[in-house]
């Protein structure tokens, strides 16, 4: 995009959504080595300051109020040239009134960049849309989004894949057939290489976040996911304005694996490992920090000179780590969250109803139990328990109000992702007659569990152990294209995305699974954390009539009623 306009001094025009992809791929000071020396809104108040002597970049997505604010600055051009990149396919009839508009002629390049969508790690993407549903459906532009952030991930992956969908699922059925419609629309694009050696094409594999609520629920030890639910990761960017004890330097921090190589390599550790890693790190610093002290002759001085960018950058690596490590040691103490996590681990894993009823009740008495920690303990009892014989959900209930928590938020959930809704295994209840899941399970009971805090797996791995192992997703995961679908090899790449979002303990599956030497590519309306995910069910239920809770119709908001 940079180098193709030439050199000289640019400027690049961006949307809301736009800013934030480059802002995830590039840093500042990547792009001012690419001679990009100014940022602007389109959508946003701009001086009428004509430029002329810079070259303008302009990315945006193709939606129509870009086109008109675009054909808006072409007929009043204030740079010297414009190079055009769309973020995704833009109709032919929108292009020739942006050429009818370039009546200066000052357009020189015009060009499709299929890169509609958040890259955060090498096998994860987002689209950034949080709260894509209302009254249990899509909302029309989250759908619109999603389907174009899609159609982007694949043509950037050179895939035409085999499109399934979760069954029973209305918006991912509806999703998968707008994908459908876009790539026979736009064959040509899709047209890419045949599969070779007879290999099985692509899959992109569309599930509900409806049939596993417990993932974003759970608290998570792997430091990525910590620190995403302790202290909230946006845009690659952890904001710590509000935390007393940091210093002014850190108080808005970047977390990306391509810039901090520390946190690259880590981000999969879990908080045991992240903590012995650091003080490695700090050991080797110090060690580094003694030799800088010893300059004696002039060699010693050059030496110094040369390293010295090297080690300024890795004292920056261990002040940010210790930083951010000692924000999550001092919230995991606060909030108790060693005895919540292990609950939740249970609870997530085998049933003990009586048991885990008694703790539930001592940690919400408990005032280090944070409320917002206690209601996703009575969350994860109402799905676990939703039709046991002695359910208390209600006492529960009671509890967490008398304490002053929300408590629409467990009705909800039962209303948004309860037994009714839910498709697959999610807490291991099988029938006899189900003998590869029950081997499953009793395979995974005699290797026991090698960390109580980790002993939750999310239900899309075993999803993706079926695909990877050729068993039949007909029934669970019909194709929308089956004509692609000749016979019952398992695909080689998968692309999976999670409508309602997904979550970094997701995306360590999927980083596990791909250095197992199997090819997976994750994505989702957004990435939550276990507050996004219970704003994103109330915003999904709002104008629902709640059918399915009527036990706990007192604890409901009146909208649902």
């Amino acid at each position: 995009m940079c180098t193709e306009s030439g050199p000289g001094m640019k400027i690049i025009l961006l949307d809301k959504e736009t800013t934030s992809i480059i802002s995830m791929a590039f840093s500042q000071s990547d792009m001012l080595q690419r001679e990009v020396y100014l940022f602007e809104r389109i959508d946003s108040g701009r001086s009428n300051e004509r430029l002329k002597y810079l070259k303008c970049i302009v990315f945006i997505r193709p939606t129509k109020q870009n086109i008109q604010l675009l054909a808006n600055e072409l007929r009043n051009p204030k740079y010297s040239a414009y190079f055009i990149y769309f973020s995704n396919i833009i109709p032919r009839t929108d292009i020739k009134y942006l050429a009818e508009c370039d009546e200066s002629e000052s357009v020189r390049e015009v060009k499709e960049l299929y890169a509609d969508y958040l890259c955060v790690n090498p096998n994860l993407f987002s689209l950034n849309m949080p709260n894509c549903m209302a009254n249990l459906n899509w909302l029309p532009d989250a759908l619109t989004h999603s389907m174009q952030g899609i159609t982007a991930v694949l043509l950037s992956l050179k895939l035409n894949p085999v499109i399934r969908y979760r069954a029973g699922s209305q918006v991912a059925q509806l999703l998968a057939k707008l994908i459908y419609d876009q790539t026979t629309k736009e064959s040509t694009l899709f047209d890419f290489r045949g599969n070779i050696d007879g290999a099985a094409p692509p899959l992109l594999l569309i599930l509900d976040r409806r049939d596993d609520p417990v993932t974003p629920l759970l608290h998570q030890w792997s430091y990525q996911a910590m620190v995403h639910e302790l202290l909230q990761i946006r845009n690659n960017r952890v904001d710590l304005s509000e935390r007393s004890n940091v210093p002014k330097e850190f108080k808005e921090l970047v977390l990306s694996g391509d810039q901090d190589e520390f946190y690259g390599n880590n981000m999969y550790a879990n908080y045991g490992e992240i903590g012995s890693t650091i003080k490695q790190l700090m050991e080797e610093f110090q060690r580094k920090a003694n030799d800088h002290k010893k300059v004696e002759s002039i060699a010693d001085m050059k030496n110094f000179i040369e390293s010295y960018p090297q080690f300024k950058k890795m004292s920056g690596t261990v002040q940010k780590h210790l930083c951010v490590m000692g924000e999550l040691s001092s919230i995991t103490n606060k909030r108790n969250l060693f005895e919540v996590s292990e609950l939740e681990q249970e609870m997530a894993c085998k049933a003990d109803h009586t048991a885990q009823l008694q703790r539930i009740k001592k940690l919400i008495a408990d005032e280090r139990v944070s409320i917002d920690d206690a209601i996703k303990l009575v969350a994860l009892y109402a799905l676990r328990y939703e039709r046991h014989a002695n359910c208390e959900t209600s006492g529960l209930l009671q509890l967490i109000k008398s304490r002053g928590g929300n408590t629409q938020i467990v009705p909800a959930l039962i209303e948004y992702a309860g037994m009714h809704v839910r498709q697959g295994d999610l807490f291991n209840m099988v029938r006899i007659t189900d003998a590869v899941k029950l081997t499953r399970i009793l395979i995974k009971g005699l290797k026991g569990v090698e960390n109580v805090f980790t002993q939750h797996t999310p239900l899309l791995k075993e999803t993706l152990e079926d695909v990877f192992k050729g068993r039949d997703l007909d029934p669970q995961y019909p194709a929308i294209n089956s004509e692609l679908v000749p016979f019952r090899r398992p695909p080689q790449e998968v692309v999976v995305f999670i409508i309602g979002g997904t979550t970094y303990e997701e995306a360590l599956t999927v980083h596990q699974l791909n250095n197992a030497g199997y090819k997976v590519i994750l994505g989702g309306t957004t990435i939550h954390n276990s507050q996004t995910f219970i704003s994103e069910v109330l915003s999904a239920t709002s104008g629902t009539q709640f059918k399915h809770t009527k036990s706990m119709l007192k604890y409901c908001s009146p909208d649902n009623l």
